[in-house]
């Protein structure tokens, strides 16, 4: 879009027809996906949650009357009005947020003893002690009020959406005179014209890269546009206009940013034939290089049209959702349109047990999509859902501007549909097929090394510095669905007096942090503090360090001082010439273990190890990087305050210094070819 689901089961009553209680879900399994976790990891798919709970569980999470006394207090003093209302447990964590035109209504449909209630409301109900209310003026609020309360507070018998990370926007910024095109997430506070959302990072950077060649904007930022003296290499390779030193005047430079702002807003065919006249004209002036250049302009354009794939001709601006369920999990595949292009797709596996139909997965999960993000103007759905209209409303008054949300039967909005069902139908089967795989991989695990059953949660650990500076432990989480990025963790060393270099104190200092939080009973806050996902244990079955026999040694002391007797704990020694596939694995009061070279437990285990290291170097460089800027140039040996000046006004910026090469750092005047040296290794040293 260019501009200057709700979740309420509920349990069964005599409600007429159009005010039919659904029924909330049962605890799920997985753990949600962590949106801070680093700009590298942009556009990974949510993991699968394990397999739900079939109905006929085990009820029992507490006496069902305790349950039933705590609601029966609360239907005595809710209102009749709408609201929102939340279930608790003895620790205060929410259970269940549900919204009701008719609070007092709803809650006695939860009262009644001898109802006929699913086994999982049976266990929510057991579960509460108490039950907090919001009454709010319409039921259009409280279907707001309820899906940001769901993705805030996480509650575990609530479908829950999730991988929900912000998407990236194409910026044109409108605060200089040269605009300049950038990505962009967060909030649109910058003067401008935003065009998206783009479902990946990807495809911003591949439009943004295109959109360079086929109309020159710069994207360099305003403070090393301000210091040019000379055009880039983006002038010299036909990627900017040059507009940072005069190369093209200001009514050409607006020129262009009219053309990629007409392309951006859907006037792509207008914007091509204007080119193509221009070529035109440019060959039989006989002035070819011109024409040339309007030629690559013009593929640069049908490379971004190309790279689209189904671009709709009657659909101008939509959001198209497709839900797909099989083996008990659902998916969701969402597809952008806007200015009748494709701007991509991702998909969605939410949180949700299986005998929700797809009908009441997609109606919650769309509240919940739109809660921190503008609708549409049409939104396209595989499936009809209930109280279509109530969430169309919702959004209304949310964006400002009427929504439309229809299931399409025919024509190409129906084609956009099944196309985009076609999707969620694989991505559902790959999701499967690489959970089987993951399953399987534990399981030769545990068989190999010995353990009493395969492993449901792995720790990796793994820690970095240069020199004893910047040091910074980290620790991955595995399980059975593969890497669980918001489990992740890592710890800024804070021993003083700590020896430099000393990986045993640092390793001493992550564990003992680490397993003294667990050792520790939850109470009051930090009981909220603990994972959303219940059944995803917090306890590892396996640790495992990079190192050899010495390392296991040390952290078997560790916790043999904490006390810790039931992890199990395996150090990974690199190869002779840390050559992957010869490493050996060493285990307490075992001999070294060698596997071979393509045994898939091996490489199991690289990619664990492998992962632990770029996620401790990547959190190593975020701080260094951080010191550095604090510090600024002044740092580095032999660097003055005249040679700092002279860096500065030659870049621009700090962060164009430490992307320079040694060749580029040697032509800043004063700046000796020894000096550029050392500014370039201080910015590369390779972290320990």
């Amino acid at each position: 879009m260019d501009h200057d689901s709700t979740d309420h089961p509920k349990p069964p009553s005599r409600a007429r027809r159009g005010s039919q209680p659904d029924l909330p879900p049962p605890d799920p399994t997985a753990a949600d996906v962590d949106p801070a976790t680093s700009a590298a990891e942009e556009d990974d798919e949510a993991r699968l949650p394990e397999a739900p709970e079939e109905p006929g569980d085990a009820i029992a999470e507490g006496p069902l009357a305790v349950g039933h006394a705590a609601i029966e207090n609360a239907v005595r003093l809710a209102p009749t009005s709408p609201g929102v209302y939340r279930m608790l447990n003895t620790a205060s964590d929410v259970l269940y947020v549900g919204k009701a035109k008719n609070v007092r209504k709803r809650l006695a449909s939860y009262a009644r003893a001898n109802a006929p209630l699913p086994a999982r409301i049976l266990r929510m109900i057991a579960a509460t002690v108490t039950v907090e209310i919001v009454s709010t003026t319409t039921e259009t609020e409280a279907l707001l009020l309820e899906a940001n309360l769901i993705k805030q507070l996480r509650p575990r018998f609530n479908v829950q959406l999730r991988d929900d990370k912000s998407f990236p926007y194409i910026l044109i910024t409108g605060d200089h005179w040269a605009p300049q095109i950038l990505k962009h997430r967060g909030a649109q506070t910058r003067p401008g014209r935003y065009f998206g959302p783009f479902a990946s990072a990807g495809a911003v950077n591949r439009t943004i890269t295109a959109l360079q060649r086929a109309f020159l904007i710069r994207s360099c930022t305003d403070g090393f546009f301000e210091s040019r003296t000379r055009p880039c290499l983006l002038y010299q390779i036909r990627r900017c206009s040059g507009p940072c030193t005069r190369e093209i005047d200001f009514p050409g430079y607006g020129e262009l940013v009219r053309e990629a702002t007409d392309f951006l807003s859907g006037r792509s065919h207008a914007v091509k034939e204007l080119l193509a006249a221009e070529m035109e004209k440019a060959s039989n002036e006989l002035e070819f290089e011109t024409a040339a250049l309007y030629r690559d302009r013009l593929a640069a354009l049908s490379a971004i049209q190309s790279q689209q794939g189904i671009n709709p001709r009657t659909v101008e601006e939509a959001d198209v959702f497709a839900i797909h369920q099989e083996g008990g999990y659902s998916c969701v595949e969402v597809f952008f349109f806007r200015t009748g292009q494709n701007w991509g797709n991702r998909a969605y596996f939410p949180r949700a047990e299986k005998s929700f139909t797809p009908q009441e997965v997609l109606a919650s999960f769309l509240a919940q999509f739109y809660d921190d993000k503008p609708p549409p103007k049409l939104i396209l759905l595989s499936h009809e859902i209930e109280e279509c209209a109530l969430l169309a409303d919702a959004l209304c008054v949310k964006a400002g501007y009427k929504v439309e949300i229809s299931v399409p039967k025919r024509g190409e909005k129906k084609e956009l549909v099944t196309h985009a069902l076609t999707n969620a139908r694989e991505a559902l089967g790959r999701k499967l097929a690489d959970t089987a795989t993951q399953s399987r991989l534990l399981e030769a695990m545990a068989a190999t090394l010995g353990l009493p059953q395969a492993p449901k949660r792995i720790e990796v650990y793994d820690n970095s510095h240069i020199q004893g500076t910047n040091a910074v432990g980290a620790m991955i989480v595995a399980g059975p669905d593969g890497f669980i990025k918001n489990q992740y963790r890592k710890f800024n060393i804070k021993s003083e007096g700590l020896t430099p270099g000393d990986d045993y104190a640092m390793m001493r200092e992550v564990l003992e942090r680490r397993f003294k939080r667990l050792l520790r009973p939850p109470e009051g806050d930090a009981a909220k503090a603990k994972a959303d996902d219940d059944s995803f244990p917090q306890w590892p079955d396996l640790v495992i360090i990079d190192g050899g026999r010495g390392q296991l040694n040390a952290v078997r002391e560790i916790f043999q001082g904490l006390g810790l007797t039931q992890v199990s704990l395996m150090a990974v020694a690199k190869g002779p010439d840390r050559d992957a596939g010869r490493e050996t694995l060493f285990m307490p009061d075992r001999e070294a273990i060698k596997l071979e070279p393509r045994d898939p437990v091996l490489y199991f285990i690289q990619r664990l190890r492998d992962e632990a290291h770029r996620f401790v170097i990547g959190s190593h460089r975020k701080l260094r990087k951080k010191d550095i800027r604090e510090a600024g140039l002044q740092e580095i040996p032999g660097i003055g305050p005249s040679r700092k000046r002279a860096l500065l006004h030659h870049f621009g910026t700090l962060k164009e210094i430490e992307r320079a090469s040694i060749a580029d750092l040697g032509k800043v005047p004063g700046v000796s070819a020894e000096s550029a040296r050392k500014i370039f290794e201080f910015f590369h040293a390779q972290a320990g």
